[in-house]
């Protein structure tokens, strides 16, 4: 039965999205059966990531209405062959936490992963959602906006009782880190109150591979770290390092 590992943030631009590509692409190329559930409805982008516009039959939206099954609305992703991707309709479509629920449960035997990328916000729609995760991975980034969000999505879930979270600090660099924006990452995780899972360096190389949906080069180093990240979930000892 697949681990549901729930990706959000608390606010737009973080990169969630793009994590979660990272995140399939590298559980797949390991071996993994991984499936990755787009929720950010009419702002859909896995699609282009992975090099599959126009490509995508059936999405998130066909199944809500009934016209097709889960299973039916699966896509391969060509570049890994292990990742497949449960694309978010174009349009707003209404939806309800029971639904996706429904369809994780309908599609756990096929897959040993389901990664969901929220759409990013504070609402409890985003919450109702992710309490079914087996895992919350918390975005931020190095600026002080995403960090009170962060921090304020943390806490909503404590509130609720989900104590089943972790922070991946996204698009770090050295000109914010002691400079600009924060500190140091123990101020990130502080005022987040989360464990820290990984640290994503800003890396031009993945920038690229997403926004053009080619294969992420094996050399970025943003990959390495999601690599990296991925390890901790199956439970490997993989020292925190970082350096950009």
């Amino acid at each position: 039965m697949a681990k549901i590992i729930a990706v959000t943030s608390g606010k737009g631009g973080t990169g969630k999205s793009t994590i979660c590509a990272g995140l399939g692409y590298a559980l797949a190329k390991q071996g993994h059966r991984t499936l990755i559930i787009e929720l950010d409805f009419g702002l859909r982008c896995l699609d282009l990531m992975f090099g599959m516009e126009g490509e995508i039959r059936y999405d998130l939206g066909e199944v809500l209405r009934g016209n097709k099954t889960a299973r039916e609305a699966v896509a391969q992703v060509p570049m890994a062959t292990n990742l497949s991707l449960l694309c978010a309709p174009k349009t707003l479509t209404p939806v309800k936490a029971e639904q996706i629920g429904e369809i994780c449960s309908s599609l756990k035997k096929y897959f040993e992963y389901i990664i969901i990328d929220t759409g990013a916000g504070i609402n409890s729609h985003v919450f109702d959602i992710v309490e079914q995760a087996n895992l919350i991975l918390v975005v931020s980034t190095p600026d002080q906006v995403c960090i009170r969000d962060a921090s304020l999505m943390s806490d909503e879930f404590y509130n609720r009782g989900n104590k089943r979270q972790r922070l991946i600090i996204n698009k770090v660099s050295k000109k914010v880190i002691g400079k600009s924006l924060v500190a140091n990452l123990d101020e990130i995780i502080d005022k987040v109150g989360i464990q820290l899972i990984g640290v994503i360096p800003d890396d031009f190389k993945m920038t690229v591979a997403t926004g053009t949906g080619r294969p992420i080069p094996s050399d970025s180093e943003a990959l390495k770290a999601i690599d990296a990240i991925t390890k901790r979930l199956g439970g490997d000892f993989v020292p925190l390092t970082y350096s950009n």
